[in-house]
């Protein structure tokens, strides 16, 4: 799953894709975490906006006053599941991010690591949306990744993000069928735990 990631000035980083940023500011977040406000690309007859939307969705079929917000979608899936198979097909959103976090757990402890590009290019999420609310696909880790977590995000190339939010190509297939950027990680501190820390130094490398 992905449940933490960092996003770094997004509006200046997304000038070139976007036609417009709507209410996005160039902050830094270096602990962006589930039910925040946090930047995604959406796609309108006119051209991609940046704008905000929650991370977790609660399905509008759910009558649960204590529903739990979906954060994650798993891809292998998302075609069947009745609270993602509408979004997957009419509301696709891509959230944009520097890196992500993930915990490797060892018998009783849990060690966070941060992932990036290997070529340290800006990460774009596959995810969906319903209204305000959205959250990110995942698939099956990759091999190295599998050293950490046998989930990660799926991640897209810059180019292939406008075939994606393309509502005329099947989703889930396209996103099973392309190359995914590579990943690279290291060990980080435990700091990292709680949501409320939010600086730089989270991402530094520790030994």
């Amino acid at each position: 799953m992905c449940g933490r990631f960092v996003v770094t000035n997004p509006v200046a980083k997304t000038k070139r894709i976007v036609k417009k940023a709507i209410k996005v500011e160039d902050t830094e977040n270096y602990n962006a975490h589930p039910y925040q406000q946090l930047p995604v690309i959406k796609k309108y007859i006119n051209g991609n906006t940046l704008e905000l939307l929650s991370w977790g969705i609660i399905p509008s079929w759910s009558k649960q006053k204590d529903f739990k917000p979906l954060i994650n979608a798993r891809l292998e899936t998302i075609d069947e599941k009745i609270s993602f198979k509408k979004n997957i097909k009419l509301n696709r959103c891509v959230a944009v991010a520097d890196g992500f976090y993930e915990w490797k757990r060892e018998e009783k402890e849990k060690t966070p690591f941060y992932f990036l590009r290997d070529d340290k290019k800006m990460i774009f999420f596959a995810g969906i949306f319903e209204d305000n609310q959205f959250c990110l696909i995942t698939e099956q880790a990759t091999r190295n990744v599998n050293e950490i977590h046998h989930r990660q995000p799926v991640i897209l190339f810059e180019k292939d993000i406008n075939n994606y939010l393309n509502l005329q190509i099947d989703g889930s297939s396209f996103l099973k069928k392309i190359n995914k950027p590579k990943l690279e990680f290291y060990k980080i501190s435990k700091d990292v735990n709680k949501p409320t820390n939010n600086n730089i130094s989270l991402i530094q490398k520790i030994n």
